[in-house]
């Protein structure tokens, strides 16, 4: 229930507060984040440059978002113990990132790359994809 009385349902109260700003990190004397406390699950600007660097836009199979146009997702929710670390986060547009709030659709890291797990009512064997990085494939 909300202060002015309206509802949320939980996948957007999720949502919500997956996206919620907070306060700083820990950061050192040069500018870089040394730690983030359990009590803070902002992405500090080294990580998110870090996951655009990795993703190049939202890493959801046949997105061509760009990072300017994404967010930084936790795999593992922040809430749920999740770390905030490049191993557990991918950048998403909004309506993939909105999918990935939703039963179904799953994300993880291998080989240090996200990979999507879709739903079984789209593929049984729930085979994952992956986005193509022409970075990756044909180099610099």
């Amino acid at each position: 229930m909300l202060d002015f009385g309206g509802t949320l349902t939980p996948e957007t109260l999720r949502m919500l507060a997956c996206d919620a700003a907070v306060i700083p990190v820990v950061m050192n004397g040069t500018g870089q984040p040394l730690d983030v406390g359990r009590s803070k699950r902002t992405i500090p600007d080294g990580l998110r440059r870090a996951v655009a660097a990795r993703d190049r836009g939202c890493a959801f199979p046949g997105c061509g978002r760009t990072v300017s146009w994404c967010e930084v997702h936790h795999i593992r929710p922040w809430q749920d113990g999740g770390p905030t670390a490049l191993t557990n986060c991918v950048m998403l547009c909004t309506t993939h990132h909105r999918l990935l709030h939703h039963p179904g659709w799953c994300v993880q890291i291998r080989d240090g790359l996200p990979e999507f797990l879709p739903p079984c009512w789209i593929d049984p064997d729930r085979v994952p994809r992956r986005k193509p990085l022409a970075h990756l494939i044909n180099g610099p």
